[in-house]
């Protein structure tokens, strides 16, 4: 019974952050708030500048490369039938780094372990390509992260970084993009912040870039502390945007502002 204030003071706790959440049927993708041009270049193959790492990508899939000697499609076959929703899965529990891993981690894996390749530099234009091209055969399908007795406190360290205030300027994501989604921000519609379309070509960018750089944009923003790319806070929260956006239908390559 003395246990019994600290068990309802956590249960508020959830209830609250879940309180906070955004109905499912009230989810947005930032697809809907961009401008009808911006949409249409999104929706045209031949106007999608995404499309050109996506092709990239495709060149890589078949390359043989490193130590083996072997290119993604000797052990994967045709990416258009032995991808298609990898990505809407990914992060994914990894029983070797006993956590989830991303969908960019799982590829420099790949390499290492199959290929005796090196890893893949982040945001390098080669492991963007080879994301956007194995990301680009899940396109239409809905986001279906799996959250298990192996994933649930990675899922809810994710969650907490999200309701953290952090930085000088002590914002959360949670005050954009739960609390002031559709409005503006430095002229910039904010955003739900569902990452249904990474890797995506950012305007603001003029190239294509993963989620873990625009997480580190933001958190540079609010003036935090900002991890390293490929950090375990950041795939957490990878993984809770994921779950957050699940159902959703797959965008990449996307193009946002």
């Amino acid at each position: 019974m003395r246990q019994l204030p600290a068990v309802v003071a956590a249960l508020a706790l959830a209830a609250s952050a879940l309180a906070g959440e955004i109905p499912l049927a009230d989810r947005r993708s930032g697809y809907e708030l961009m401008s009808r041009e911006t949409r249409a270049m999104q929706d045209d193959d031949t106007a999608n500048p995404g499309l050109l790492w996506v092709l990239e990508g495709e060149t890589l899939w078949k390359r043989k490369t490193g130590g083996a000697g072997r290119a993604c499609a000797d052990c994967h076959g045709d990416a258009r039938t032995s991808m298609p929703g990898v990505a809407a899965r990914h992060p994914a529990f990894d029983a070797g780094q006993r956590r989830p891993i991303d969908l960019e981690q799982r590829i420099n894996r790949c390499r290492a372990e199959r290929q005796q390749a090196p890893p893949l530099p982040w945001e390098s234009r080669e492991l963007l390509a080879l994301t956007a091209y194995v990301a680009r055969q899940s396109r239409g399908l809905p986001i279906a992260i799996e959250i298990d007795a192996r994933t649930k406190a990675f899922l809810d360290g994710g969650r907490a970084t999200f309701y953290r205030r952090q930085g000088q300027l002590n914002l959360a994501c949670t005050q954009c993009h739960d609390e002031h989604w559709g409005k503006k921000l430095a002229g910039t519609t904010i955003p739900q912040a569902h990452p249904t379309g990474y890797p995506l070509y950012r305007l603001e960018w003029q190239g294509v870039g993963s989620l873990q750089r625009r997480l580190r944009n933001c958190l540079f923003g609010v003036r935090a502390e900002v991890p390293a790319f490929g950090s375990p806070e950041l795939v957490d929260l990878e993984l809770y945007l994921m779950w957050r956006a699940r159902g959703m239908k797959m965008e990449t390559p996307a193009v946002r502002p």
